[in-house]
C-alpha cells in the first residue's frame, strides 16, 4: 500500500466513516492514522529516527518528515533525532524548495538572524513509504486501538455525570450471566450479582437500571449498572413521587433484600403532607409502580424520626415493640417485644430485624418480655449477692442498694455521700461505713490483682500505664499481654469486643477488657496513647488528622445505601 494521489481522498473518507460509526471526532481518527503511518515509516527508515506524518484535512495528502531537535551540547542521546546548536547551524536557513522548515515553540520559524536554540525542531520531508502487508496490518491495528480508546473516552465523558441516576437501555447479549446493555451511545454491563433474584433477559428486551459506577478501564465496559442497589429503589420513588423530586419529601434511609422485601424511611418538610401517604399514592398506585419494577419486592414505607428509639420502633413494623433499651455507646440497642410478636419482629430468616438494623445503623438485639424479665431478675440477684459478699450486708439492705441503682462497688465507694443518705434508713455513720468497707475491698482486690499480674511476668511499663486498672492489667496478663509493646499491638476490637458475621450469622467476639465496660472508642484511645509513648506514632500527625476530621462536614451515613 503506497500513499499516492489515488488513495489520498480515501483516507479522509475512511476517517469520516469511522468517526460517524463510533460517534467520535474525525480528527481523532486522522491523528490515529498519522500515528500508524509514522510507526510504519520508522520500520523502514529506522526506529531511532523521529518520523512524523501529517495528513492534510482537505486534500488527504500525507506528508512524511524527519524531525531533529536541538539540545544542549552534553545532552545528545540519539544522534538520529537530536543534534547540537553547532551541528544545526548548517541547516539554519529558510527552505528554498519548501521541503524543510524550522519550528520554535510549535510555531513555524521565519526569523533566521539569530542561531538555533535548544528546543528548536528541524523538519525535512522524506519519501513516502510503501507499506507492505505486515506494515499495513500493523497500521490498521494502531488505528483500531486509538479509535477504541477515543470511544471509551467519549463514553466516560458522556456518562460520568450520570452515575447515581436511572438509565433505560436495550439488552444486547448475555456473557457468563452478565447482561450487556445498549444505553444509546455506549454499552453498559449489569453483573449477575446485581440482578434481582433469578430474573433473566433476552436480546432486545428493554431494561431499566441504576448507574452504580462509571469509571475508566483499560478494556471492557466502563458503565456498571445495578438493580439491587438500595438507591435504585430510592430513584424509582423519586420518579413516581413528585413531592420527592421537588424536595418536599426526603428519603432519609433505605435498605433492601432484593426481590423479597425492602424498607424506606421518609420525612416531610411540609406539615400538610403525609410522607407515607404521598409515597403510597392513591390506592397504592405510586408504590405499586415501584413494586412492579422490583419484581414484586414488598416495600415498607416508614416515617423517619430524629429520635432513634422512635425511628427503630417504626423500622421494626409490622411488629409491635414494648420497650427500647439503649446501650451507653448507642451503637447497640435492645428491643423488647411481646412473646407473640417475636417471630414477626425477627422476620423470616431474620429479614425484618436485619433490614431494620441496616436502616437505622444500629445493632439490634430482640428480646421477649419474658426473657427480659428473667435477665433483669438474674442481674438483680447477682448484684445483691455481690453487695452481700463484699460489704457484709444482709439480703434486705443489699437489695435496697440495687433497687436504688447501685451496680458495682466503685459506685458505692466513690459516690457522693448525699446519694447514700437519700436512701431510707441510711444515716451518716452507715454511709461512711459502707464506703469504708467498699474502698477496703477494692484496695485488697487491686493489690491481689497486681500480685497476680507480676507473678505472670507483667512489666512495670504496663502496670503504670494510665487508664488501666489493676484488674485490667491482670486480665491482659492472663491473655498474654505483658508489656506496653504487647498492648500497643492490640487491635481495638480485641480489647473492647465486637460482632462479626459468619455464614450469615452474627457471632460475638469477646474483648479482653469488655468485662470492664471499655468501649471501642476508649480502646482506640488507649492503644494510640501507648503507640505515641513508644514513639511508633507522631502525635503531631494525630493532631493534624483530628483537625482535618473535625473540619469535614458530618457524614450522615444512610444505612443500607
Amino acid at each position: 500500500m503506497a500513499i499516492t494521489s489515488a488513495n489520498q481522498l480515501e483516507l479522509l473518507q475512511t476517517a469520516e466513516a469511522v468517526a460517524r460509526e463510533k460517534m467520535i471526532d474525525p480528527d481523532l481518527v486522522i491523528e490515529a492514522m498519522e500515528d500508524s503511518l509514522a510507526r510504519a515509516a520508522k520500520s523502514r527508515y529506522g526506529s531511532e529516527m523521529d518520523i512524523r506524518v501529517h495528513i492534510d484535512r482537505k486534500t488527504g495528502n500525507a506528508t512524511f518528515t524527519r524531525a531533529r531537535t536541538v539540545v544542549e551540547d552534553d545532552a545528545v542521546e540519539n544522534y538520529q533525532a537530536e543534534f547540537t546548536a553547532d551541528q544545526a547551524r548548517a541547516y539554519f536557513e529558510p527552505s528554498k524548495d519548501g521541503r524543510a522548515h524550522w519550528l520554535r515553540d510549535g510555531q513555524g520559524l521565519t526569523d533566521f538572524s539569530g542561531k538555533p536554540q535548544p528546543g528548536d525542531v528541524f523538519q525535512e520531508q522524506v519519501p513516502p513509504v510503501d507499506l507492505g502487508r505486515i506494515a499495513a496490518q500493523s497500521a490498521k491495528q494502531v488505528i483500531l486501538q486509538r479509535v477504541r480508546e477515543a470511544e471509551r473516552d467519549r463514553q466516560y465523558e458522556e456518562f460520568k455525570d450520570r452515575a447515581g441516576t436511572i438509565i433505560n437501555g436495550v439488552v444486547k447479549r448475555e456473557e457468563y450471566g452478565n447482561i450487556i446493555v445498549d444505553v444509546g451511545r455506549g454499552e453498559a454491563i449489569l453483573r449477575r450479582n446485581e440482578k434481582i433474584g433469578r430474573e433473566s433477559y433476552r436480546p432486545n428486551d428493554r431494561i431499566r437500571a441504576y448507574v452504580k459506577d462509571v469509571r475508566r478501564e483499560a478494556r471492557g465496559p466502563q458503565i456498571f449498572l445495578s438493580r439491587t442497589d438500595p438507591q435504585f429503589m430510592a430513584e424509582l420513588f423519586k420518579m413516581e413521587v413528585p413531592e420527592i423530586y421537588d424536595g418536599v419529601i426526603e428519603i432519609k434511609a433505605c435498605a433492601r433484600d432484593p426481590g423479597s422485601r425492602a424498607k424506606i424511611a421518609v420525612i416531610s418538610y411540609d406539615n400538610s403532607i403525609d410522607p407515607v401517604g404521598a409515597c403510597v399514592g392513591m390506592r397504592g398506585s405510586r408504590v405499586q409502580a415501584v413494586v412492579g419494577e422490583l419484581q414484586g419486592e414488598k416495600i415498607d414505607i416508614i416515617p423517619w424520626s430524629e429520635d432513634q428509639a422512635t425511628f427503630l420502633v417504626n423500622a421494626l413494623q409490622p411488629a409491635e415493640v414494648a420497650k427500647v433499651v439503649f446501650d451507653e455507646d448507642a451503637t447497640r440497642i435492645e428491643v423488647v417485644v411481646p412473646d407473640e410478636q417475636l417471630s414477626l419482629a425477627i422476620g423470616r430468616r431474620g429479614q425484618n430485624v436485619r433490614l431494620a438494623s441496616q436502616l437505622t445503623g444500629l445493632d439490634i438485639d430482640i428480646l421477649t418480655e419474658e426473657e427480659e424479665s428473667k435477665r433483669r431478675q438474674a442481674e438483680f440477684n447477682a448484684r445483691t449477692k455481690l453487695f452481700m459478699d463484699t460489704l457484709d450486708l444482709d439480703e434486705f439492705f443489699a437489695q435496697l442498694l440495687v433497687a436504688e441503682g447501685f451496680t458495682n462497688l466503685e459506685e458505692v465507694a466513690y459516690v457522693d455521700v448525699d446519694e447514700l443518705l437519700s436512701i431510707e434508713g441510711v444515716d451518716e455513720g452507715t454511709a461512711e461505713e459502707l464506703q469504708t468497707r467498699a474502698r477496703e475491698h477494692l484496695e485488697a482486690a487491686n493489690k491481689a490483682a497486681l500480685e497476680t499480674a507480676r507473678a505472670l511476668g507483667v512489666e512495670d511499663s504496663l502496670i503504670e500505664f494510665e487508664g488501666l486498672t489493676p484488674q485490667m492489667v491482670e486480665a491482659l496478663a492472663k491473655d498474654g499481654v505483658k508489656t506496653l509493646e504487647d498492648f500497643a499491638t492490640c487491635a481495638d476490637w480485641e480489647l473492647a469486643g465486637g460482632w462479626t458475621t459468619q455464614n450469615g450469622q452474627r457471632v460475638k467476639d469477646d474483648g479482653i477488657l469488655e468485662p470492664f465496660d471499655v468501649s471501642l472508642e476508649d480502646a482506640q484511645n488507649l492503644v494510640m496513647t501507648a503507640r505515641v509513648m513508644l514513639g511508633w506514632v507522631d502525635p503531631t500527625e494525630l493532631e493534624s488528622a483530628d483537625e482535618a476530621e473535625a473540619a469535614e462536614p458530618g457524614d450522615e451515613q444512610e444505612a443500607g445505601v
